[in-house]
């Protein structure tokens, strides 16, 4: 039975990826960003298989049948998650068959069936598939000495059935469609496309020659990704976690994707050998595998696609920018705080990251890494710095799902470079967003800091929103040096004067918040952005201030597993959704009360409502003290909040309400954040 408490939280994140698709049918949204939403839904969906179903049908296996919090089992979760995801799956056919591909076709753009190619178009093709195409295909027949195949990962795959005309003798081949391959073949008309399944389709005789295809049907399966590696019983964290990147393609299938068109027999078969229950069936009308509409989303058409923002350089900075000053100049007349991607990440954070390497008064630069980019500026300038004999060290949580073998390239490339690599905390994952360097300033040694909500991954910082905070603040220095000796070394001691930090007093000191709050009664307010929330300590305070009067305001991105607005249970809470062109990432913590007086406390920094972030993660929270990035503070959570704006809202009901104007997507409170930040740059 559902607890009436509690929300399930892998049905809240559908509920999210929900929100998520309901934006490609956002009549407001120009249309190729119509396209890529739902692209982003699928590529979602792949993820949430990879890991969350994966575990779920792990404890399946292990007969574990104990319920969640929410009272669910781990098969009655699988069973609500099936009919939910073949309903949504229903929703983003139905937008992209009846809404996308009509008003691509209307704009030119079009993704075509081999049948419904102009005869020129397919001779083109025709020509891609000899040159091409062709060359790099492998047909792998099942028969007594060719035993079923291998299939890997979110491979796009051709199942077969071939027959011997002379013999009568019938066998499955399965055809892999190579990754290396466009999935969307461009016509002669580069806004015109053909799936590449469906070209090797058309030439099949050409691979079973003297055979008769009776059928030929795409499937796709998914597959247990998630690492299982136990870090206290490591010798070598790098060669274990290397290891298991090795053994992830091997894990076992949990869910496989079929066209509408395939066979009884043939979906059998593939159940058979995958040893996967019709449940775990998706079967689509449209194309499998949708993702690739990001590939339709490229072309380049700019006015249908959003306007550009460009970041702008933070005022403070800008101003020391003309005047020639160093970065460290300003952060020692005032802390920082730069909000991303309307302020640019390159002039903050990775401008403070390259002075600090060119620097010959910097000594040292210590950096937690959980995930960033291919090609780093940030981490080049580590390298830079390791080079002319500053002391480096970084540490790498190796273990940041699906980044694990960026880090571990990067692990190896920094090691080689001299910097000083560690993996962290055995039993913990560092998930931190921390920089210190420490320099000899005319006045002696100084200790500046970086702490922000976000990555240090400069490709996703120009498309997630975070806040980042830079100062030279004595006590901030003294508990980031307290941070990284822990890290790095052999403590116990976790004394810390301004950060929060987990797992050791991060609940605690919310908790207490929180309390505190609910001692001021109806003279309370809490107000939280987060990503998730899906504590159920964190879940029943909340409850409790709510009881007492406490207005409480949550923005929360993705999951939430409490319920708002219910009479008798949290008649004072509100939990809004912001979707938009950025991802929202930041977390901020507001406590009217927090700091006495009547005085409230803002805190930023990398954790979530997550059991996960508050005792099984290295998590970081700041107190953020100044009254002028108070009031920045204030004003994006006004943006968020206004009535006007479009966002979504949680009800009583556990629904989620679209709210804001009907016929469009404006005002949205990232356009009005992006307006309000250039033209404080103006002036």
């Amino acid at each position: 039975m559902p607890d009436e408490r509690h929300l399930n939280r892998e049905l809240s994140w559908l509920d999210f990826n929900r929100r998520v698709l309901s934006l490609a049918g956002e009549v407001g949204i120009p249309l190729l960003e119509r396209v890529k939403f739902a692209a982003i839904f699928s590529s979602n969906l792949d993820e949430f298989f990879q890991v969350r179903v994966a575990a779920l049908h792990d404890q399946v296996a292990a007969h574990i049948s104990a319920v969640g919090h929410d009272g669910r089992s781990p098969a009655q979760q699988l069973a609500a998650i099936g009919e939910v995801v073949r309903e949504l799956l229903g929703i983003q056919e139905d937008i992209v068959a009846n809404e996308l591909r009509p008003l691509l076709q209307k704009e030119g753009i079009e993704i075509l069936a081999w049948d419904d190619l102009e005869p020129a178009e397919r001779n083109h093709t025709i020509d891609i598939f000899r040159q091409r195409i062709f060359p790099v295909l492998t047909p792998l027949a099942v028969d007594p000495a060719h035993p079923f195949p291998y299939i890997s990962n979110l491979a796009l795959s051709l199942a077969a059935m071939v027959r011997d005309p002379e013999t009568g003798e019938r066998r499955f081949a399965r055809l892999k469609v190579p990754s290396i391959l466009p999935r969307l073949v461009a016509l002669p008309n580069p806004e015109r496309f053909v799936p590449v399944e469906q070209v090797i389709a058309a030439h099949l005789h050409t691979l079973f020659i003297g055979m008769e295809v009776e059928e030929v049907a795409a499937f796709r399966i998914t597959r247990n990704v998630d690492l299982s590696v136990d870090d206290e019983d490591a010798d070598d964290l790098l060669a274990a976690v290397e290891l298991e990147l090795r053994r992830r393609r091997f894990g076992r299938a949990v869910r496989l994707e079929v066209e509408a068109t395939i066979s009884p027999e043939m979906l059998e078969l593939l159940l058979r050998e995958l040893e996967l229950e019709p449940a775990d069936v998706t079967v689509h009308r449209e194309l499998l595998d949708l993702t690739c509409l990001f590939a339709i989303h490229a072309v380049d058409r700019p006015t249908l696609k959003d306007a550009q923002w460009v970041p702008v350089t933070a005022g403070r900075i800008a101003t020391a920018l003309e005047a020639g000053r160093s970065l460290f100049s300003v952060i020692r007349e005032r802390a920082l705080l730069v909000h991303h991607p309307y302020e640019s990440f390159a002039s903050s954070v990775e401008a403070f990251l390259s002075e600090s390497a060119d620097d010959p008064r910097v000594q040292s630069i210590k950096m937690t890494l959980y995930r960033t980019s291919g090609d780093s500026p940030i981490l080049r300038s580590l390298i830079r710095a390791a080079d002319r004999g500053v002391q480096v060290a970084v540490l790498v949580e190796l273990k940041a799902r699906f980044d694990e073998a960026t880090n571990v390239t990067w692990a190896k490339t920094l090691e080689r470079a001299g910097v000083h690599v560690v993996y962290g905390v055995v039993g913990l994952k560092t998930h931190a967003k921390c920089v210190l360097v420490v320099r000899s300033d005319a006045d002696g040694l100084r200790r500046y800091v970086h702490l922000g909500t976000g990555n240090y991954n400069s490709r996703t910082a120009r498309l997630y929103e975070d806040i980042g905070y830079i100062t030279c603040d004595p006590a901030i220095g003294e508990d980031a040096t307290q941070l990284f000796n822990h890290l790095t070394g052999y403590s116990r001691g976790q004394d810390y004067n301004a950060l929060v930090v987990a797992p050791h007093s991060l609940r605690p000191r919310l908790l207490e918040l929180i309390a505190n709050e609910t001692a001021h009664g109806p003279e309370g307010q809490i107000t939280i952005k987060t990503n998730s929330i899906g504590d159920p300590e964190m879940i029943e305070a909340l409850y409790a201030a709510s009881d007492a009067g406490v207005q409480i305001d949550l923005l929360v991105r993705g999951i939430c597993c409490l319920r708002a607005g219910v009479p008798g249970l949290s008649p004072n809470i509100r939990v809004r959704s912001v979707l938009g062109r950025y991802l929202e990432h930041s977390r901020i913590y507001r406590f009217a009360n927090g700091s006495g007086d009547a005085a409230p406390l803002f805190l930023i920094g990398s954790a979530d409502l997550m059991p996960r972030n508050l005792d099984r993660r290295v998590e970081t929270l700041v107190p953020i003290l100044h009254p002028k990035h108070q009031a920045w503070l204030e004003q994006v959570i006004k943006f968020y909040l206004a009535d006007d704006v479009v966002a979504f809202e949680l009800q009583p009901d556990n629904t989620w309400l679209r709210v804001g104007s009907a016929d469009a997507f404006e005002p949205h409170s990232q356009e009005r954040m992006y307006h309000w930040v250039s033209a404080k740059q103006r002036r």
